[in-house]
């Protein structure tokens, strides 16, 4: 089964009309997108898109064996035109099956804003989801599939081989939906839907292949089923950056379209705080509701659970719940305070040895841990020199944690005023 993008912008496109964002006016050449339409197989249409027939004609394709139009969601772009020839546009009520002539069946699903997300089976049992702009599966049914009629893991009838989506404005669709097994390593994910919100050039592309996601030019060609163009996700990364600089969020946007992740916070609470408390209100206001949170410095044994039984085929892919570790900065100074490292007395006579033994030990565990880990952490190297002992100690100490625990990651990425610089990976 063959799908040609004639658009895979947002209905008022990239760049909107009159527009003076930043990604609006880098959304040139590949990067513009007008409103997003499917044409599979070259039979069926789905949703319009400003010209379609030159949008086809300019992908090397042609509407004259179109058969069968379909609109997903309510239009709130430009006028959209019919090309003479064409059949009118129609809808298939939620939980319906169409079956095509040439073999395609199609079953419209319900999803959780108004309009219809449609699931297109091909003649040889290839098989795609495609999620109208904003929407996800309004419900999934004890893990076994979409509600409504959609993927059914007790069925048998397995991942989805493509999906498109709108994978930035809705990351928690994507793990709905992963969590429901309906997509799984080998689906291709394309982001379609993509509006002036989306992050400007290169930025976009690096924030989609973190969660799995690709996105391709208007006119792009894909055959469903295809698997070498799934990108391969990190195992484990570390994200850096100074105070405020957006760390956490990056950490948390990288994870926000994956099921079952584990929040670990190593600050804990500070009684009669109210400043903290604010910080730890944010965040967890900030973070999807169907995460867990956790708060404690153990680390090891978490990195350690959730691992293969055994087996070549389980060292391939990282098996567990994803964790979230926020930060290494607190984990480090909350084990200073038990080995007594902050005493000069102390600390040389046993307390730099103990550090090193946790820091190994959480450094190790790093290494040979199976399950996805984001974990963030200070950089205090490029500040002003601390003035006392004790200051200058924890900084060389989470200098050297910090490179120790990146040189274990597949990507290490320094944040800078909300941009990440990828560092490795």
């Amino acid at each position: 089964m063959d799908v040609t993008l004639l658009g895979t912008g947002a209905p008022l496109g990239l760049p909107r009309p009159d527009c003076p964002c930043a990604a609006c006016a880098t959304a040139v050449g590949d990067e513009a997108r007008a409103a997003t339409a499917l044409l599979v197989d070259g039979a069926l249409l789905i949703d319009l898109t400003p010209g379609p027939a030159f949008a086809a004609a300019r992908a090397g394709q042609s509407l004259a064996g179109v058969r069968q139009v379909l609109l997903s969601h309510p239009h709130e772009g430009p006028a959209m035109e019919v090309p003479a020839g064409l059949p009118t546009p129609g809808r298939v009520a939620d939980g319906r099956e169409l079956a095509l002539l040439d073999g395609h069946r199609i079953r419209a699903l319900a999803v959780d804003i108004p309009g219809t997300a449609y699931e297109i089976s091909g003649p040889a049992g290839e098989r795609l989801l495609y999620l109208p702009p904003g929407a996800a599966p309004a419900g999934l049914v004890d893990g076994n599939g979409v509600a409504g009629g959609g993927y059914d893991g007790a069925g048998g009838n397995g991942p989805y081989d493509l999906v498109l989506l709108d994978v930035l404005g809705r990351p928690d669709a994507l793990a709905r939906l992963r969590a429901s097994g309906a997509v799984d390593a080998a689906t291709d994910v394309v982001a379609v839907h993509l509006d002036h919100d989306v992050p400007p050039g290169p930025e976009l592309h690096r924030r989609l292949a973190a969660v799995g996601a690709r996105a391709v030019p208007d006119g792009s060609a894909l055959v469903v089923g295809e698997y070498h163009a799934v990108p391969d996700l990190p195992r484990r990364t570390l994200v850096l950056g100074g105070a405020r600089s957006g760390k956490s969020v990056e950490a948390e946007r990288r994870l926000a379209a994956f099921p079952d992740v584990l929040y670990v916070a190593t600050g804990g609470g500070r009684d009669g705080d109210a400043d903290w408390a604010a910080r730890i209100s944010l965040h967890r206001e900030r973070r999807p509701s169907s995460w867990r949170t956790v708060e404690t410095c153990d680390l090891v044994p978490l990195l350690a659970a959730d691992g293969p039984d055994g087996g070549a085929e389980a060292t391939d892919r990282p098996v567990g719940s994803p964790l979230l570790i926020d930060c290494l900065a607190l984990w480090l100074t909350h084990v200073m305070d038990e080995v007594g490292a902050w005493d000069d007395e102390t600390w040389e006579g046993g307390g730099r040895k103990a550090l090193r033994e946790r820091t190994d030990a959480l450094v190790a565990a790093v290494r040979a841990t199976r399950r996805p880990v984001v974990a963030v952490s200070n950089e205090v190297g490029s500040g002003v020199v601390p003035a006392t002992p004790a200051g200058r100690r924890f900084r060389d100490e989470l200098g050297r944690l910090n490179a120790s625990f990146g040189a274990e990651c597949e990507q290490v990425l320094l944040v800078v005023a909300g941009q990440a610089l990828a560092l490795r990976g």
